[in-house]
């Protein structure tokens, strides 16, 4: 890593990581099996509040497994938020199946309502009903758990929960990551917690997340040699990264908590400077671990300072940036695939711009930070 460089989102270790990952090595389950993943998947599950908790080698992996839990085979059509990260949508490639893509709304910057149901009515007039939904907490922000709920129940589609950024936020007092018919999470190094690389898949029965950690273990069935009925994949999450995760889950309320006053610093400090606007949640019923701070960039009030060139100028100052999510229907790969909505994913990447806010980020470092874009948005 660059030296005194302010980065977005760095891993921050608690100091009793390193406790559990001896214990792994003390007892020599240096292996995708043991008892650091046990405990790490009992830490997850007492956190949710409900649901079962299987412990994989990626959020990506998650997603995948997820979606053939949800029973997604090749030609299906799965619906997928624009506006996120491309793991959101390559496992629906992975699986044969095409992605339909929504926009977002303005009010969490999440899958828009309107847009998804006049999607599902236009796809099943096509001729095909969309055998799932990606439903994506951006930026650690929920969606509309409810309207999205209402319209999936409403023509008998599931949902597939995306919590990859929102361990920790909630809806209406209810974890994020519980909301799903199947839910993910992920482990990322630039995550709330992190486990390195790892990620979680959340189930509603204990059969399910059975058959999730069976299809993460190659699908070897339960005889004394190498049998496989089925195609499974090596996503178990291994036993010394899980002992990471004992040791985040330790400090998960707290490392929320300076997320969020991260996100107040930002809040106070853009107060005063009109054109600058920071993604906050709607209402009281929303909490959000606020694991980014993103904010919009009104150019036309700031003499013509756009977010692109906020981010060259914080660059400079060795402090990264990095704008909002490019919407999938933009990108390349995915361009030629559907997509419904109007233009609000597109006008939120373009003026879009994700800021430091790592729960370890010093006063040091604030001041800093503070100091640079006081000076850039000066009169």
């Amino acid at each position: 890593m660059i030296k005194n460089k302010i980065w977005l989102s760095p891993p921050h270790m608690s100091g009793s990581e390193q406790k559990y990952i001896q214990e792994a090595f003390n007892t020599n389950w240096i292996a995708p099996v043991g008892a650091s993943i046990d405990m790490f998947e009992g830490n997850l599950e007492n956190y949710l509040g409900s649901g079962y908790v299987a412990a994989v080698s990626s959020g990506t992996a998650a997603i995948h497994l997820g979606l053939i839990l949800l029973g997604v085979k090749r030609g299906d059509e799965v619906i997928c938020q624009s506006l996120t990260f491309s793991a959101s949508a390559n496992p629906i490639l992975y699986l044969g199946a095409t992605p339909v893509f929504i926009d977002s709304e303005l009010d969490t910057w999440n899958l828009c309502p309107i847009a998804l149901e006049k999607a599902i009515i236009d796809r099943i007039a096509k001729g095909i009903t969309p055998k799932a939904i990606v439903a994506v907490t951006l930026y650690g922000v929920p969606y509309k758990i409810e309207e999205i709920r209402t319209i999936a129940d409403k023509y008998a589609i599931p949902i597939l929960e995306d919590s990859a950024e929102a361990l920790g936020s909630s809806y209406k007092g209810k974890r994020c990551g519980t909301f799903g018919d199947v839910s993910t999470l992920s482990f990322n190094g630039s995550k709330i917690i992190t486990t390195s690389g790892g990620g979680a898949v959340v189930t509603k029965t204990k059969k399910i997340k059975e058959r999730a950690i069976f299809l993460a273990t190659q699908a070897k069935e339960n005889v004394s040699h190498y049998q496989h009925c089925e195609v499974g994949y090596n996503y178990r999450l291994s036993n010394v990264l899980a002992g990471i995760g004992i040791g985040q889950m330790e400090v998960i309320d707290k490392y929320v908590h300076l997320r969020r006053m991260m996100h107040e610093f930002y809040v106070d400090l853009f107060s005063a400077i009109e054109g600058i606007s920071v993604y906050t949640v709607p209402n009281e019923d929303y909490f959000s671990n606020y694991w980014l701070t993103t904010i919009q960039v009104e150019s036309e009030k700031i003499n013509g300072i756009t977010a692109n060139k906020l981010r060259k100028f914080l660059d400079d100052e060795n402090i990264e940036s990095r704008p909002v999510m490019k919407p999938m229907h933009l990108q390349p790969i995915y361009s030629s695939y559907p997509y419904y909505g109007n233009t609000i994913a597109e006008t939120i990447f373009n003026k879009g711009l994700c800021l430091p806010s790592g729960s370890n980020l010093t006063n040091e470092e604030r001041s800093k930070i503070k100091s640079v874009l006081i000076n850039i948005f000066k009169p």
